[in-house]
């Protein structure tokens, strides 16, 4: 009787526990900032990318825990830095519109990919060494970074957000 009490508890609590992850998953993927635009076709991205000079795009999937673990902080970026017409800040799920990864050619989640007046351009970001998670253009200039690498992420934020920052000083 005692085996059969502690077999059922084991499984009550295994039950309880993916329960519990599943609904902190779902959690995790709803706290987007409402500056970030979630995309959910290529009409919206183009839409967003004519209007927009730079727009950073999260490619991510629910149940990818590195994209769970950065998207607070990619919401907390564009709560700070989004400036209408000069940066946005947008995620694409690659499970729901997997035709705009395919376009861009992600294979990894999450990736980010960085536009300039409409199209895929590296962005300038003095300092920032060679790193497994960046891929450089030819003249050195970061195209894509894979994977929840904030380091990263936050210099080419930086490096995006100062020319906005100082307009909005003026």
């Amino acid at each position: 009787m005692e085996t059969s009490t502690y077999i059922f508890l084991a499984v009550a609590i295994f039950i309880i526990g993916r329960v519990s992850d599943s609904t902190q998953a779902t959690k995790s993927s709803e706290q987007t900032s409402g500056k970030v635009y979630k995309l959910t076709s290529q009409a919206e991205l183009g839409a967003l990318l004519s209007s927009t000079k730079h727009v950073i795009v999260d490619f991510y999937a629910d149940w990818c825990p590195p994209c769970r673990a950065i998207a607070p902080v990619f919401s907390e970026w564009a709560d700070k830095h989004a400036a209408e017409g000069r940066l946005a800040f947008a995620k694409v799920n690659v499970d729901h519109v997997n035709a705009i990864a395919k376009t861009y050619n992600v294979t990894a989640m999450p990736t980010f990919v960085f536009f300039r007046d409409g199209k895929p351009q590296g962005v300038e970001v003095p300092g920032l060494k060679p790193r497994q998670s960046v891929s450089f253009t030819s003249e050195g200039l970061v195209e894509r970074v894979r994977g929840a690498d904030r380091a990263a992420l936050q210099a080419v934020v930086n490096a995006l957000a100062g020319p906005q920052e100082a307009a909005k000083k003026e």
